[in-house]
């Protein structure tokens, strides 16, 4: 008998290709949010105020520039 007598058995369901697919579509919700959020997300929890404030906006300014989108 050898020590490495058992092996693993896969199921021929891949779950990668359901968690590839899941964090892709969080992937493109954070492109959305960083490159269109003009108040939006915080508005949910604060209010009108969060449109005067920005304050996703504010924080990601520059990576918004350098990744093309246009903010003013």
């Amino acid at each position: 008998m050898s020590l490495f007598s058992q092996r693993k058995v896969f199921s021929e369901y891949d779950n990668s290709k359901i968690a590839m697919g899941f964090l892709a579509a969080i992937v493109l919700f954070g492109i959305f949010v960083v490159g269109y959020d003009q108040g939006q997300m915080f508005s949910i929890v604060q209010g009108n105020e969060a449109f005067d404030a920005k304050y996703l906006h504010e924080v990601t300014h520059d990576m918004r520039h350098a990744a093309g989108f246009p903010c003013h």
